[in-house]
């Protein structure tokens, strides 16, 4: 485990994967690209299912819409067929039809047929609105964009404010993409991985909890003063912003159990304070990298022996661990960010750099 693991608060009481990320997670690579120059705050960021054609070997998916104040693209058919035909994208609000139209073009590319004689493609794109460090009618995501996260997509992808986290704000400090991973163990010889992935922007900053502790009430009062400038009240501003949480594991489930599974994402999103506020988009897509359901019927449909339901409970507890770990990792290792009109958002660690003997104070 590398420093910067470390060096943030640990969540719960299950072991991680090696990377303590959703790489952890079959052939899972993440990829960004960031645009940081001046007001234009923002990006896109890719998160490929195994090293394939996704159109050509789909991977199964399901979703659930914790809060629906979204605009994203494609799951309307993800919850009907549940498998994904395309890498997940993640960009700011005006920029999923930029990044949609990417996803097409680079499906088209790799299968000339599609829209022919083979099936459309369904895009897959989630966003989170970055507004007030990007200046987002500049419209300043092309497709070019989406291009070079995909082929920037490995193993060790950098979290923070990066890539779609650019401009990204969480609890009123700067959040952006955290990733974490969790074991579960099914039986002593049966062992799956959970791993989770987070566009974090969302919050009040009383709300915000530390690995059960009440962390936000603390730093209100330090940060009173730059909230004013900003013309925000820590104990008024509504929850907005929103978030999207992704969730990957190895384990053998159908679209209908990792739909359930999608679903305790909310469990780790209400950990860390968040109560899906009215003008919050909060969104859970899960899916799973053991098996794939072919694009042609030629070819022979998977004969998969799926996890019993009755054994299906360590892994709703790896994801509600490994998405509650992946917020406080998008907090903890993102940078401070200047961004348009002179906003600015800080880096939680830098306001708050006795953090460890916060946590560990027994009466705080």
């Amino acid at each position: 485990m590398d420093k910067q693991t470390q060096d943030l608060p640990r969540i719960g009481t299950l072991p991680s994967g090696p990377l303590d990320s959703i790489c952890d997670v079959g052939d899972i690579t993440v990829g960004h690209s960031t645009l940081a120059d001046g007001a234009r705050q923002t990006g896109v960021t890719v998160v490929k299912p195994h090293a394939g054609d996704p159109y050509l070997d789909k991977v199964p998916a399901a979703a659930t819409v914790l809060n629906g104040f979204g605009k994203s693209t494609g799951l309307v058919q993800v919850q009907e067929l549940g498998v994904l035909e395309t890498p997940i994208a993640l960009t700011n609000t005006f920029g999923v039809g930029t990044v949609a139209n990417a996803q097409i073009r680079a499906a088209v590319a790799a299968n000339p047929g599609i829209g022919r004689g083979m099936a459309t493609v369904n895009p897959l794109v989630f966003e989170c609105n970055d507004g007030y460090l990007n200046d987002i009618q500049a419209l300043a995501v092309q497709e070019s964009h989406y291009a070079d996260a995909l082929a920037a997509s490995d193993k060790l992808p950098a979290q923070g404010a990066v890539g779609a986290g650019r401009g990204m704000s969480c609890f009123s400090f700067k959040g952006g993409i955290g990733s974490a991973s969790r074991v579960a163990t099914i039986q002593p010889d049966q062992r799956y991985t959970v791993g989770a992935l987070v566009l974090s922007n969302f919050g009040r900053l009383p709300n915000l909890i530390v690995a059960g502790r009440p962390f936000g009430r603390r730093l209100a009062g330090q940060l009173e003063g730059n909230l004013a400038q900003a013309g925000e009240n820590a104990a008024i501003v509504p929850e907005k912003g929103s978030i999207i949480l992704l969730v990957a594991t190895d384990a053998p489930l159908d679209a209908r159990q990792l739909r359930r599974l999608s679903l305790r994402a909310g469990a780790g999103l209400a950990r860390t304070g968040s109560v899906f506020g009215h003008g919050s988009g909060d969104i859970a897509l899960a899916f799973s990298t053991a098996y794939t359901v072919p694009q042609e019927a030629e070819r022979p449909m998977p004969a998969i022996a799926m996890l019993h339901e009755a054994r299906i409970d360590p892994l709703f507890e790896a994801a509600a661990e490994a998405c509650e770990q992946a917020i406080i990792a998008a907090l903890w290792r993102a940078d401070s960010v200047l961004g348009r009109d002179g906003h600015v958002r800080t880096a939680i660690r830098d306001a708050a750099p006795d953090w460890r003997q916060w946590l560990a104070d027994t009466e705080f």
